[in-house]
């Protein structure tokens, strides 16, 4: 991967992410079916992370970081991402998700940030340890019985 860059969601970008497949137990990040448009509208806070013009991944900032269930307050802003499921598994985590976050510390400015995790996702429960997040709690989401831990990281 070379000089990650963050870049304003278009409707192709979010066309082609709604077609994302992962494989088990990761398919609950899939957005087969979602659509593209909730991708494009500013109000809900994507943005695309591209390689040398090539779509590799997507940030969010704000409530659609969050998961039916958890607990949420204004107290951190939350966050979250998918890489293109080809890209997983392969140490790329750490770059995409570091470069979201000073992303978001520039444009925000926010106090703390805010991740939620599916708790079996050891993987990146890791990497975002690895950039100093702190797990919090864990609650089931109400959308699918899920397990999911919500880490926070204090913003200097």
């Amino acid at each position: 991967m070379g000089v990650v860059e963050i870049v304003d969601m278009t409707d192709e970008y979010a066309a082609d992410i709604v077609t994302w497949r992962y494989p088990a137990p990761y398919d609950c990040y899939d957005l087969v079916g979602s659509d593209a448009g909730l991708f494009t509208d500013p109000r809900n806070g994507y943005v695309a992370l591209v390689d040398k013009g090539d779509l590799i991944g997507y940030r969010v900032f704000g409530p659609d970081g969050r998961v039916p269930g958890g607990e949420y307050d204004e107290s951190a802003l939350d966050t979250g991402g998918g890489l293109r499921p080809e890209l997983t598994g392969r140490g790329l985590g750490k770059h995409a998700i570091a470069t979201g976050l000073e992303y978001g510390a520039a444009r925000f400015r926010p106090a703390a940030f805010r991740v939620t995790v599916a708790g079996f996702n050891i993987r990146a429960q890791r990497v975002l340890q690895g950039l100093g997040f702190v797990p919090n709690r864990t609650f089931t989401a109400t959308t699918d019985g899920r397990s999911f831990v919500i880490l926070t990281r204090r913003q200097p």
